[in-house]
């Protein structure tokens, strides 16, 4: 059986088995993974049996030609020996009998022996390469109508297409999955983008950057300063710079510096004016916004002017100055201060005083300062002061809950119904995340009367923009939120922007009040704000330790600690690990795997199942990495693995695992099993919006690149009860006292200020012409 293909002849190295398909022992037809028998007509494999099993992404296999396999054998600890894919090919028939066979078969409806044999007459043998190649060929059939042309094509697509597919990618080391994923993307058009169109695969697939599509776009012929990779490299770089770095928009001359960069390739460049040129054809076509050297992508100027705009409406509505009268404030904030059994600071009764006359109002402030009981305080008032009812039991018949709590995070939402007594959601979930739009918008706005959103510092102006958007006309909006925390993972500084504007109403709550002065950890947490080191930063406290240790034991530091708290009673989910990076000797991926023996060791009886790098246990504590709103689950919840299932145990005939969050069970496919991760250790980025009885945080010199003071100070203030520093004392104290973040570039506050004064214009003209 060991022979090689006639096409296989420049390429020794590949290894393959030509055989026809049996039968699939497993097939999903959404992934396309696929568990198949084959009978064996050649090999160069050390391989002498008449059967193979073969497994890996493919579209539906079928038994009227043999297909060439291309990969590697493996033993399957349960399965016995399977050939795992990396790529394949159909093998065409090479005679006119069998073009003409395969071509009239079932397979192409509408295509009878006749009109088969005639295109085989014009185009050969080759037929079906040919047109797969060119199908503008079919027209030089005779008798053969457009839609039979039309229909041939999309059949041979339909059947070839994945396989056309995968072959064209394989120089490029782009394997099955993302192959998969390019295919799914753009159907019968995929090979045709591939040839003529590889630069949008930027924007249309995930997994694919400017490197691997710049490499197929050279493959096929294009040029260094072909218009498609300049203009591909201009709109990967505002991306990148977007979501790497969080600027909303580019400096031109910055993002022209960026983009030759980008675009250098050995020896050759591409000049600056021919970059310049293709930046005012795009914006000529409004593929990018250029607005007084400030170069944006589409999606974040809009984001930006619809945000700008919505704030500055809200903020010239006065109707709520007079709302009510001063006394009847006065009485109620006496009443309510005995009823929840605080007295107010006047710091604090300023907030609730001025969110309660302002349509748009911030809150702002550090840990200890009391913003959830001014939150409260807002909550109760303006139930007493509206004379609405915030029982939930009253709105049960759909009628619209007058207050609206959001957060960015589960997490953070439960702590604000668990503190406010009422309901509370995620921004996503209020505003019905679909997964690609959102149900709730201009023509579909939320309903009630006031808006509270919490860690307000968290939301980018994508998110800003949905949820201004669907704000309607007369509701009133506080943001909350902790201005020296991490500034949104997304693009966009919008809290910090809204805060720099003296038209919109803020109060900063800075006294730490008499239940938070005895903590340390707080203590530790205003010192960092103001750039300073307590000097008691190594002293033993009895709420906060630093253990020093260098990066070669910081490992075994945290372990240690993990296992102290794991002696007193403490739990896993008591205990986060945080840090800022993943990878290195002291990243998260290395610290979660030793974790996970501490945590949950594999004692022979717990059930186990392997996801690339990943060994998941029953008993494992996860986190959640993207929106599943049908599960009402939602990026960065945390959870725990209740349940496996193997694929042989359930009807699916897929492996399966079963996840406990706060309220509810999601089973994840294995398809799905990317959409989570270990969660003993986390980023400190993911760990924005909750908090922990314990946070462990090891800071390194090694983690340099990652140390600056709002992360550390984000850190810290995740510890409810314990914060465990473990690390070297330089390291912290560099973070601390280094100087503020590179500035993100963004528009929104001079926008906001313009948008501001046209708003304060309109409404002038308006009561004059009254």
């Amino acid at each position: 059986m060991n022979e090689q293909p006639s096409f296989l002849l420049n390429d020794e190295e590949s290894r393959y088995i030509k055989g026809t398909f049996i039968h699939n022992i497993y097939y999903n037809s959404e992934t396309l993974y696929t568990v198949a028998r084959i009978r064996v007509q050649k090999t160069n494999e050390n391989y002498d049996e008449k059967e193979a099993v073969i497994t890996g992404l493919l579209p539906p296999l079928s038994q009227d030609s043999p297909y060439v396999f291309f990969g590697k054998f493996k033993e399957h600890a349960k399965y016995g020996k399977q050939y795992e894919i990396t790529h394949f090919r159909k093998e065409y028939p090479k005679t006119k009998e069998g073009v003409v066979q395969y071509l009239s078969s079932d397979l192409f409806k509408g295509i009878g022996k006749k009109t088969a044999e005639q295109i085989v007459d014009v185009l050969g043998s080759d037929a079906i390469e040919i047109l797969l190649e060119r199908p503008e060929r079919l027209s030089e059939v005779p008798k053969l109508s457009e839609d039979q042309a039309k229909s041939l094509y999309a059949s041979l697509l339909e059947n070839q297409g994945l396989e056309q597919v995968m072959v064209l990618l394989h120089p490029y080391g782009i394997g099955p999955q993302l192959s998969s994923k390019i295919y799914q993307a753009y159907k019968e058009q995929a090979v045709h983008v591939l040839r003529h169109e590889p630069y949008r695969l930027i924007e249309d697939v995930d997994g694919i950057g400017f490197q691997r599509a710049d490499e197929i776009g050279r493959g096929l012929g294009m040029g260094n300063d072909h218009p498609d990779r300049i203009q591909a490299a201009c709109l990967f770089v505002l991306k990148e710079m977007g979501n790497d770095a969080g600027h909303t928009y580019l400096p031109s001359e910055m993002l022209l510096s960026e983009v030759k960069k980008l675009l250098a390739s050995g020896t050759s460049t591409v000049d600056e004016m021919t970059i310049f040129r293709e930046l005012q054809n795009m914006s000529e076509e409004q593929k990018l916004m250029v607005i007084e050297e400030k170069v944006y992508h589409p999606s974040l100027y809009h984001a930006e002017v619809k945000v700008a705009s919505k704030i500055a409406q809200l903020a010239c509505d006065k109707q709520y100055e007079k709302a009510f009268k001063e006394d009847d404030f006065q009485e109620i904030l006496k009443e309510t201060e005995k009823r929840l059994g605080i007295t107010y600071a006047p710091s604090q009764k300023q907030a609730v005083h001025t969110a309660l006359h302002s349509s748009v109002m911030i809150l702002t402030g550090g840990p200890g300062t009391g913003k959830t009981t001014v939150i409260k305080g807002i909550v109760e008032m303006y139930g007493e002061l509206h004379g609405v009812s915030l029982d939930p039991a009253d709105y049960r018949q759909g009628k619209p809950y007058p207050i609206l709590l959001v957060a960015p995070t589960g997490r953070a939402a439960k702590r604000m119904k668990e503190s406010t007594g009422i309901p509370a959601v995620t921004i996503h979930r209020l505003l019905g995340w679909k997964g690609s739009h959102f149900e709730k918008n201009d023509d579909e706005p939320i309903e009630g009367r006031l808006l509270i959103i919490d860690e307000s510092s968290m939301v980018d102006i994508w998110l800003a923009h949905a949820l201004l958007k669907a704000v309607p006309k007369g509701m009133q909006l506080l943001f909350v939120g902790d201005e020296d925390q991490l500034p949104s993972v997304g693009p966009g500084q919008v809290l910090r922007d809204i805060l720099s504007l003296d038209f919109i109403p803020k109060v900063t709550l800075v006294d730490i009040y008499r239940q938070s002065q005895d903590s340390s950890i707080i203590q530790l947490a205003h010192s960092m704000k103001n750039g300073r080191i307590p000097p008691d930063l190594l002293e033993p406290q009895k709420d906060r330790r630093f253990f020093r240790t260098n990066a070669d034991h910081a490992v075994e530091s945290v372990l240690q600690v993990c296992r102290g708290a794991l002696n007193k009673g403490f739990k896993a989910k008591d205990v986060q690990v945080l840090a800022p990076m993943y990878r290195g000797n002291a990243g998260i991926d290395r610290l979660n795997k030793e974790l996970q023996n501490l945590f949950n060791p594999d004692n022979g009886k717990k059930r186990k199942i392997q996801s690339g790098d990943n060994e998941y246990r029953t008993g494992d504590k996860v986190l959640q990495l993207v929106n599943q709103p049908e599960d009402q689950i939602y990026n960065g919840d945390m959870g725990e693995i209740v349940a496996i299932f193997y694929a042989k145990e359930n009807k699916e005939k897929e492996d399966q695992v079963v996840i406990a969050f706060d309220e509810v069970e999601v089973t994840f496919k294995r398809s799905e099993f990317s959409h989570f991760t270990h969660a003993y250790c986390c980023s400190i980025h993911k760990s924005q919006g909750s908090e922990y009885p314990i946070v462990v945080l090891p800071v390194l010199k090694s983690y340099y690149r990652m140390l600056k003071r709002n992360l550390i100070y984000t850190a810290i203030t995740r510890s409810k009860e314990y914060l465990i520093l473990c690390g070297e004392q330089e390291a912290f104290e560099w973070a601390v006292t280094r100087s503020e973040d590179e500035r993100r570039y963004s528009g929104l506050s001079e926008r906001l200020l313009t948008a501001y004064m046209e708003e304060v214009e309109k409404v002038s003209v308006m009561k004059k012409s009254i």
